[in-house]
């Protein structure tokens, strides 16, 4: 199972918005909000709260690939989150969530008994480029899996 349907299968709000997985690596991943009616604002274009999950959800996913292997001894959480709205957001956008710190630098903190926390930043783009929202999710790492 990809870390796509592993999230669609267990976020129940990923699979009502529809989320394309389009890419998941440790360092990245990058997930798709189609264009559709049922979740646009009063301009036409995607509701806020939508775009907020689909770039929580990009950083869950990048989060899962970074450390995926520790979640026997450790739960992901998101901390806090942050969001900036740049442009409007018309028709499909795309989130792209990239890792703020080193895994290997997170894993040894978690290995040294401390709860680390490290952040993932996100960018929203239409499909012209433009950037329609940028945002931070910080996360932490919950010893005690």
């Amino acid at each position: 199972m990809t870390i796509g349907e592993m999230l669609a299968a267990t976020v129940p709000m990923a699979r009502t918005l529809n989320f394309e997985f389009l890419e998941t690596t440790a360092e990245r991943a990058v997930v798709s909000l189609p264009d559709q009616g049922d979740y646009h604002n009063h301009v036409g274009g995607p509701h806020a709260g939508a775009m907020f999950t689909l770039g929580e959800s990009a950083s869950g996913a990048v989060v899962l690939a970074a450390f995926g292997e520790q979640l026997a001894r450790a739960v992901p959480l998101a901390v806090r989150a942050e969001i900036a709205y740049r442009k409007l957001a018309m028709g499909p956008v795309t989130a792209t969530a990239t890792l703020g710190r080193p895994a290997a630098e997170v894993v040894a903190e978690l290995d040294e008994g401390r709860r680390p926390e490290f952040p993932v930043s996100i960018e929203i783009r239409r499909e012209d480029g433009a950037v329609t929202g940028e945002m931070t999710v910080v996360w932490t790492l919950r010893p005690g899996g």
